[in-house]
């Protein structure tokens, strides 16, 4: 816990992201308080995202569905996926390939 990446994108999401030096896989905690992003949806041109949902709920809204999730429930987002969260909660995000903030973007909806 003591070699994490604190990063706060917008003031309703904090990520923990941990430093592992690995270039195959990452991963990091966030907690979200609102939406994230903001606006818009996020896309992962790169990685694929399994999240598992550490506590609290929320939804996650892709182009297609919106989803409600819980703690204890397993997300899967595919790379190029459009998606954005609401909600209060805490996730476990492992990413594959490590991720590089240079391949997540936002787009309008």
């Amino acid at each position: 816990s003591d070699q994490t990446n604190n990063i706060t994108p917008v003031p309703s999401t904090k990520i923990f992201e941990y430093l592992t030096g690995d270039r195959e896989i990452s991963g990091s905690i966030a907690e979200i308080n609102g939406s994230y992003p903001e606006s818009g949806l996020a896309i992962n041109e790169r990685c694929k995202e399994l999240v598992y949902v550490l506590s609290g709920n929320g939804q996650i809204i892709t182009e297609s569905k919106k989803r409600s999730f819980e703690a204890g429930d397993v997300i899967f987002i595919d790379r190029n996926e459009k998606f954005r969260w609401e909600g209060n909660f805490s996730m476990f995000m492992a990413t594959a390939p490590k991720f590089l903030s240079d391949q997540h973007i936002i787009v309008k909806e």
